[in-house]
């Protein structure tokens, strides 16, 4: 399946650290009667995620609540771990955008966004992209063509869209 605007995501369990440890994040709990914006990354730490991405979601959070949107979730294809010391030192985990790993992929490859890029060392990652998802229904989708490159799925283009 190659996700597209129309489609039901499908159900997904995420990992976050809880105070006890990593723990289950059921992105089904998280859509119901709700209106989401997940963006996603090919991983936590790199270049263009770090310095462009995340900012991008900083910036236009307070616009996105204005529109109604209860929550921006943050997936990349890293454990836990990596993605709680991530968020805190982007800012994200202070500024009340979650942070949610699909450590083995599987909802990245169920909605057909992985990708492998091994001469920079990213196998099975996730695509670019940014969509508002309302009640489980991607209503927006913004893909980027290059992992290396956040202009269509930047929180400034897909606010533009809503």
């Amino acid at each position: 399946m190659t996700l597209t605007t129309g489609d039901v995501l499908p159900g997904a369990t995420f990992l976050s650290m809880g105070s006890e440890g990593p723990q289950d994040v059921s992105l089904g709990e998280k859509m119901k009667g709700r209106k989401i914006v997940i963006f996603a990354v090919p991983g936590a730490f790199t270049g263009v995620c770090t310095t462009a991405h995340v900012p991008s979601f900083l910036r236009t959070k307070d616009a996105f609540a204005a529109k109604g949107v209860d929550e921006i979730i943050c997936v990349a294809v890293n454990d836990p771990f990596v993605m709680q010391a991530w968020g805190e030192s982007t800012g994200a985990t202070a500024a009340g955008l979650s942070m949610l790993a699909d450590a083995e992929g599987a909802f990245t490859q169920a909605i057909g966004m992985d990708f492998n890029a091994p001469p920079a060392g990213l196998i099975n990652r996730s695509k670019r992209y940014a969509m508002l998802v309302e009640d489980g229904v991607v209503k927006v989708l913004h893909v980027e063509d290059s992992p290396g490159t956040c202009e269509a799925s930047a929180g400034e283009s897909l606010l533009a869209a809503i």
